[in-house]
C-alpha cells in the first residue's frame, strides 16, 4: 500500500512540475493583461529581432527584450532612436527622448532577471 502511495505522490509532483515549467508559471506577474507570460517570452525566443513588441494597451506600447549584461537597454534606445527621437537623459528606468518639439518618456522595468519590458507612448512612430 505505501508503495502505491509513493507512485502516486510521484506522479502527481512531476504532473505539477511539468505544467509550472511549461506553463513558465516560475515568472513574475506582467504588468499587462492582454498577453499571458509564455506567450511574452515565447514571442521574443521565437523573433531574429533582440527586441520585440508584446502588447498595445492604454496608449502605450509593451515591448520585450533580453537584458544580456545591460544590453536590453541598448536594444532600447536603438530602436527608439532608429525613429528619429534623439536621447537627451535617462533617469533611474525612464529615458528621455526629443524629436523636434516634441518629448517622450519611455520607462523601462527589469521583469525577470533575464529579461526587460519597455513601455513606450503610442505616438512615438508618429512624425
Amino acid at each position: 500500500m505505501r508503495k502505491y502511495l509513493l507512485i502516486v505522490l510521484f506522479l502527481l509532483l512531476s504532473v505539477f512540475l511539468t505544467r509550472f515549467v511549461l506553463n513558465r508559471e516560475y515568472y513574475p506577474p506582467l504588468p499587462i493583461s492582454s498577453i499571458n507570460k509564455r506567450e511574452a517570452v515565447s514571442r521574443l525566443e521565437h523573433s531574429s529581432e533582440t527586441i520585440v513588441k508584446i502588447a498595445e494597451e492604454d496608449g502605450y506600447e509593451w515591448y520585450i527584450t533580453r537584458m544580456e549584461q545591460g544590453r536590453g537597454y541598448k536594444n532600447v534606445t536603438r530602436m527608439v532612436s532608429k525613429n528619429g527621437w534623439t536621447l537627451k537623459n535617462r533617469d533611474g528606468n525612464g529615458f528621455f527622448f526629443m524629436k523636434k518639439d516634441r518629448t517622450i518618456i519611455v520607462t523601462t522595468q527589469m521583469w525577470t532577471g533575464n529579461y526587460i519590458l519597455c513601455k513606450i507612448p503610442n505616438e512615438w512612430r508618429s512624425k
